[in-house]
């Protein structure tokens, strides 16, 4: 059952931040919870390169190959994740400060011009 936790733990997150997106009634709030489904891949991303009794991949010590050692490549793709979640949250942000100048509201249902 452990092994399975923290997949679970990010289907969780995953699934709180969609009902609070499709619950919203405010922009800042939406983006929010779009930064809330975005960090459940760190957890996935974590979940995915833990290795039990792993280390660092240094072998300046040991010959490879002796001990277990965790992947490095998904230790960098967790770190680009939140390179470009911290982008994607802070571009959303300034267009709903945008939106708020030209419109006046953060209310998606006030935002008659959006309708089709």
């Amino acid at each position: 059952m452990t092994h399975v936790l923290p997949y679970l733990v990010a289907v969780w997150i995953f699934l709180a931040g969609c009902y609070g997106l499709a619950t919203s009634r405010n922009l800042i709030h939406a983006v929010g919870c779009l930064a809330v489904c975005q960090s459940a891949t760190y957890v996935l991303l974590l979940a995915v390169g833990y290795r039990d009794g792993a280390t660092a991949p240094v072998f300046s010590d040991v010959q490879p190959g002796s001990r277990p050692v965790v992947d490095p490549v998904v230790q960098a793709l967790a770190l680009t994740d939140v390179v470009v979640g911290a982008t994607v949250t802070a571009l959303l942000l300034a267009l709903v400060v945008q939106i708020a100048k030209r419109h006046g509201t953060v209310d998606p249902d006030e935002l008659s011009e959006l309708r089709g």
